[in-house]
């Protein structure tokens, strides 16, 4: 019998909250954390917003902790939540307990920021001269070893980079190691931070909002026209729930089951018929014994891009032929923008709050209807509901599909 895996703690630094409970509040209130970009000069740029955390310091968190100076900004928002995470689900990393501990990092794209910086120095410097402190940044996974080091994890230390599903990726890959009994707690992490190099690399490439239509971060509206960036971590602990009840640790929820499916069709395009995530869908429910008029919502990977958002939605029709338009849908990214790595992690520390509190987040900025997408958005204000069973999808323009089925825990 597969061993039931539980999240037991949070830790979520995002652009409209800090906390659970700041964070939770912002989605019950359809509250927007996207603003004026202050990390990035945009003087020259169409794109001038981003769900930045422009009220985070690590010091806030981290204060006591040696060698923070060393670190760059996706390792000081990973090693917050991380603290977070810990702190909320009483998990003190003794000698003993830090053996059975693992941590899983997705990040992605904050990394071109630190190797921008290590680049520009060897030119400016030249070879010889150049500081050295600056090269640990540029390695991936630079963040997810911060965390091991500092709060003492030694199970393993593991790091993905498959992009706008790299959050629920690690949440597969924490599932199959307390499964496999490699350990038996996992701290599933996400982390993008924003930069200059990401924020350009995305404008140059027209993903951007407000590079060819009004700057917006509106799913599923007709005026969609590119993500608006975001930044921000979320650490979710889950855990072998025999471990969690042996410690009386704090249950909020149940991980079903985590799948994915890769389309291999081209490179940075969406397949159009959507087969990857219909695929990824369809196996995950069937795998968590869980039949379509079952699920309660579904929290959509939409983020305003124009044939992501419809591709969804053709693929929830499908997958849900009697009941698509029943189960509500929608957009937390109408809310913090593209996080990227982090979103999926975003997205699960949403879930928790709809099935702990009994709230759908909106979807916000939706105005205009689009016949492409036609199911029940939840626009603009949330609605309390009892949430039993959710749907998680996370998918990418890069060939990657990845759903998950939370549940609340009895």
């Amino acid at each position: 019998m597969n061993k039931r895996i539980v999240i037991t703690g949070l830790g979520i630094i995002a652009p409209n909250g800090i906390g659970k409970e700041a964070f939770w509040k912002a989605l019950k209130d359809g509250q927007s954390g996207i603003k004026p970009l202050t990390l990035v000069d945009t003087t020259f740029f169409k794109s001038k917003t981003a769900g930045e955390c422009s009220d985070f310091t690590a010091e806030r968190f981290l204060g006591g902790i040696k060698g923070l100076r060393n670190l760059d900004r996706a390792a000081r928002l990973l090693c917050s939540s991380v603290k977070c995470a810990l702190d909320d689900a009483g998990l003190t990393m003794t000698d003993e307990v830090a053996d059975e501990v693992g941590i899983v990092t997705a990040t992605t794209v904050s990394i071109t920021a630190d190797l921008a910086k290590f680049t520009k120095e060897i030119v400016d410097e030249g070879a010889q001269l150049v500081n050295p402190a600056l090269f640990p940044p540029t390695t991936m996974n630079f963040p997810s070893s911060q965390v091991s080091i500092f709060f003492k994890i030694k199970a393993f230390n593991s790091t993905l980079s498959t992009g706008f599903t790299a959050g629920l990726d690690a949440l597969k890959y924490a599932v199959e190691q307390i499964r496999s009994n490699r350990a038996k707690a996992v701290l599933v992490a996400g982390v993008e931070s924003v930069g200059f190099s990401n924020f350009v690399g995305f404008y140059k490439l027209g993903f951007l909002a407000g590079s060819k239509g009004v700057e917006i971060s509106c799913p599923f509206d007709k005026r969609r026209n590119g993500i608006v960036l975001g930044e921000g971590a979320a650490t979710i602990l889950v855990e072998d729930e025999s471990f969690a009840r042996q410690r009386n640790a704090h249950i909020y929820a149940e991980i079903l089951n985590v799948q994915s499916s890769f389309d291999a069709y081209r490179a940075a395009k969406y397949d159009p018929r959507a087969s990857g995530l219909k695929q990824s869908m369809r196996s995950v429910l069937e795998k968590a014994g869980i039949a379509e008029d079952e699920v309660d919502y579904i929290c959509a990977a939409a983020n305003s891009v124009a044939a992501q958002d419809k591709l969804e939605t053709e693929a929830i029709k499908e997958v849900f032929p009697l009941y698509a338009k029943a189960v509500p849908v929608s957009a937390i990214k109408s809310m913090i923008g593209e996080t990227v790595s982090a979103g999926g992690c975003l997205q699960v520390a949403a879930v928790v709050g709809s099935l702990t509190q009994g709230f759908i987040p909106p979807t916000i900025n939706y105005e205009e209807a689009d016949t492409d997408c036609d199911l029940d958005y939840v626009p603009n204000k949330s609605r309390l509901q009892d949430i039993h069973t959710v749907l998680v999808n996370n998918i990418g323009p890069g060939g990657n599909n990845t759903s998950a089925v939370i549940a609340k825990y009895e």
